[in-house]
């Protein structure tokens, strides 16, 4: 059983706004400048509170930039953070991603950030027309390790408009390779 001091504690921590009205509207009977002021600080205190987080989604872009690849469970880990909310920011980014060179995919259940360069050789590699066991040849290197990658990042990169029309065919290309 919780002593009751805390949850006391716990109860003002989720009222706190409305405890705050409360108070402002006490002191502005009393007291209308005081509580003018009193307002002011709150709003001010409000907005200083989102700066953390900006500062933090900064410093995560900028890490997952270090990376060909990255999941979202080395990112909490490594940043010390629950998934749910490092999966939330990921989220977030994945919606304003149509025209940065980067791209965040869902699959298997959590977010994959690939990098630009990751991005770039899959699109020239994907325009030779080449097979999706081709394309996963040539990403080795950038830690494409699986076909449902591909077809999610073909897909995804589909849908935001940034892939262009093959400039060859598979079938072209197969058929200039068997008859080179």
């Amino acid at each position: 059983m919780p002593k009751k001091y805390i949850v006391v504690i716990k109860t003002i921590g989720r009222k706190w706004f409305i405890i705050l009205i409360a108070i402002i509207l006490i002191v502005a009977i009393y007291n209308p400048i005081a509580a003018i002021w009193m307002s002011g600080i709150t709003l001010v205190l409000f907005l200083l509170s989102y700066i953390p987080n900006l500062f933090f989604k900064r410093k995560l872009n900028k890490f997952m930039k270090k990376y060909y690849k990255i999941e979202d469970e080395l990112i909490a880990r490594k940043f010390n953070k629950s998934l749910q909310k490092i999966q939330d920011i990921m989220f977030e980014l994945s919606q304003k991603q149509e025209k940065k060179d980067w791209l965040i995919i869902f699959l298997n259940k959590q977010y994959v950030y690939y990098h630009g360069k990751s991005i770039l050789k899959f699109e020239e590699v994907y325009n030779k027309g080449y097979t999706e066991k081709e394309i996963l040849d040539n990403l080795k290197d950038f830690k494409v390790t699986t076909r449902a990658e591909i077809k999610v990042i073909k897909d995804s990169l589909v849908k935001l408009n940034r892939l262009k029309e093959r400039e060859i065919s598979v079938k072209e290309h197969k058929d200039k390779q068997r008859f080179a």
